[in-house]
């Protein structure tokens, strides 16, 4: 299953309290802060409200990776 790269680019600066609520459930908090997020269609829905603000990226989800021991 493939993931979504969301990346803040916009400021929430002067945005309506719903999109700053969307903007933090998709789990970004600065400008620039980035989250990697399951393709679903809740998180294209949660998206598609704040365009505007955010860059998506598709990456191929691989898989998990041990480091260490």
């Amino acid at each position: 299953m493939a993931k979504l790269k969301v990346t803040l680019v916009r400021s929430l600066i002067s945005r309506p309290e719903t999109q700053r609520k969307t903007v933090k459930s998709l789990g970004l908090h600065k400008m620039n802060s980035v989250s990697i997020l399951p393709d679903s269609p809740t998180i294209r829905g949660q998206l598609h409200k704040v365009e505007h603000l955010v860059t998506v990226e598709e990456v191929a989800d691989e898989g998990k990776v041990k480091i260490g021991k």
